[in-house]
């Protein structure tokens, strides 16, 4: 199996590149947002490569980081996830993005990938949640918040912090994460109006 390619860039392709290593032009595919972050044909590169051999061929799938490729494999561990979606997945969200995505419960930034429903995203959450605390670095206080804004157990000065800063426009996680961080300053019995004064300076940073 072939882990890591180190080459030149010999040509672009719509979704791969052909990487000349040492005479030899490997075709690997990547997803958008790894092919936008590569320099032009011509210039050296190091792909952290997946391997897939089946019986009548074998693909190479380039990322430029290992916990791209992490996250490339784990998709896949869902149903209904395919080399394909999993790379369009990738190519809207990065990997610290992604992981936030799922342990906050964010379903609407997962079906942002192409190919990826409402259906298939509660999927993807539901089953990956779990294995994204140790993966990715997700700070568990950020997925205990998540959760209980969630399931309507939080507070109610939470649950309307994350509600007023969802209503200006930020998206789930990132108002999770805001009010996650303002709880950490906010006393033990913090107002809605103090934890959204809060949130909206940890997101102005």
């Amino acid at each position: 199996m072939i882990g890591k390619l180190k080459g030149v860039i010999d040509s672009y392709g719509e979704d791969f590149i052909i990487l000349d290593v040492h005479g030899v032009g490997y075709v690997v595919h990547c997803s958008s947002r790894t092919l936008q972050n590569l320099p032009p044909a011509g210039e050296a590169a190091i792909l952290s490569i997946e391997t897939h051999v089946r019986e009548d061929m074998i693909r190479l799938f380039g990322f430029k980081s290992d916990a791209e490729r992490e996250w490339f494999r784990l998709l896949q561990t869902v149903q209904g996830v395919g080399a394909k979606v999993a790379l369009g997945i990738l190519s809207v969200l990065d990997p610290g993005t992604l992981g936030t995505a799922i342990a906050t419960s964010d379903k609407a930034a997962v079906a942002r990938g192409p190919g990826v429903g409402p259906k298939l995203a509660q999927r993807i959450v539901a089953e990956l949640k779990d294995k994204v605390p140790a993966f990715s670095g997700v700070d568990p206080a950020l997925i205990r918040l998540s959760d209980s804004v969630e399931d309507k157990s939080a507070p109610v000065p939470v649950a309307d912090a994350v509600s007023a800063l969802v209503n200006l426009g930020y998206p789930q996680a990132q108002a999770s994460a805001a009010i996650a961080a303002a709880l950490k300053h906010a006393g033990e019995t913090p107002e809605a109006k103090t934890l959204i004064r809060l949130g909206l300076k940890e997101l102005a940073r």
